[in-house]
């Protein structure tokens, strides 16, 4: 086997590190859109709250790009008793998406022949992503989810989920995403995906046995990213060109994007970075389908779907869109925010209270199944 790797070479949880409060789920071999076979697939998650015997009070959370299992690290107070997303009623589960870097099977994970997946990993697409969710779903015994929810990546995973399988959840909500990748999110997720390929240490994705892997190019992906995960009037107010103040002679924003860059390294892996990327620039709910418009008109279970007005990612006509399209969508949620696409993050109070009300409206549809 190949021996181990560090944060210098890669972010991703390896076997030799402590799960935490992760679980792990082998779900056998997946069938992937390209006719390729994900072999020996494992899932890893968390959970807060108990399922029923009927299996039919869980709650799915389907984490964005750089997210993972442990909800509470990444959006807090939103799940836990009493909070929107309440373990003491529900059973809320967060798996890591397979091409992830947190214990699903990913290109740091070992394959079968006992080396890192690495240049070998597969390409995905976000319903590879969501048959891998189903087969947990069904190895856990839920019948179906009262609700789906995600934001930017996992909202798109959510919207599959309506269409895909609706028999299995009762609503969905989609928080800052789209039916569609846009030629603008492609153009910026391409050069994210440059700049990780022209690190001189990246070695076509086989680095983990290096000294040194990505780091580099993966910081200056982050560091892109993060400029159009917030807004240009947060990052001239609140950090603007002052200077740092110190011997790197840096700028305020300067500062601040290296610190985001030298935070992402330390939990994540550039050849995960890529696949997830990768697979949101396909990103298509019309593909195959006769069109986005055909695609939507097709779901039959509520739909509330979540704008954040600063969002220059996802631009709110994308949301919109959603809501024009799909007969059971409800009407559009805008949450004013001034830190852009990551006030999903921030304005938790706000979220949480339009959660609180997309359950109840979940629950309507668990009492027709009865």
């Amino acid at each position: 086997m190949e021996s181990d790797c560090n944060c210098h070479i890669t972010g991703a949880w390896l076997e030799t590190h402590s799960p935490g409060d992760r679980r792990f789920l082998k779900v056998g071999d997946l069938e992937l859109e390209s006719g390729e076979k994900l072999l020996d697939t494992t899932i890893a998650y968390q959970s807060w709250g108990e399922l029923n015997a009927a299996g039919d009070n869980a709650i799915l959370v389907n984490h964005a790009l750089t997210g993972w299992s442990d909800v509470p690290s990444w959006w807090p107070s939103m799940v836990g008793p009493g909070l929107p997303l309440d373990s003491d009623k529900y059973f809320i589960i967060c798996p890591n998406v397979i091409g992830g870097c947190q214990g699903s099977t990913g290109p740091s994970t070992i394959a079968p022949d006992g080396e890192r997946w690495g240049s070998r990993f597969p390409t995905l697409t976000i319903r590879d992503m969501v048959a891998a969710e189903l087969a947990l779903t069904d190895a856990l015994g839920i019948s179906h989810y009262v609700l789906a929810v995600g934001p930017s990546l996992g909202g798109m995973r959510a919207l599959e989920w309506a269409i895909e399988h609706p028999t299995r959840v009762n609503a969905i909500c989609t928080i800052g995403s789209s039916a569609v990748a846009t030629g603008d999110q492609i153009g910026a997720a391409s050069i994210q995906i440059r700049a990780i390929k022209s690190d001189q240490n990246f070695k076509s994705g086989d680095y983990y046995g290096q000294e040194q892997g990505p780091t580099e190019g993966m910081g200056i992906a982050r560091r892109i990213a993060h400029l159009t995960y917030r807004t240009e009037t947060e990052m001239d107010v609140r950090f603007g060109r002052e200077l740092q103040g110190d011997d790197t002679g840096r700028y305020a924003v300067e500062s601040y994007l290296d610190h985001q860059a030298s935070k992402l390294a330390k939990r994540f892996d550039a050849n995960t970075y890529i696949a997830l990327t990768e697979a949101m620039n396909s990103h298509d709910v019309g593909r195959d389908r006769g069109g986005v418009a055909e695609a939507l008109s097709t779901i039959k279970i509520p739909v509330i779907v979540i704008s954040i007005d600063s969002d220059r990612l996802f631009w709110p006509r994308l949301q919109e869109e959603i809501v024009e399209l799909t007969p059971t969508a409800l009407p559009l949620v805008t949450i004013s925010s001034p830190f852009g696409h990551d006030g999903f993050l921030i304005e938790v109070e706000t979220v949480g209270n339009v959660l609180r009300d997309a359950l109840a409206i979940g629950l309507k549809g668990n009492l027709g199944r009865i």
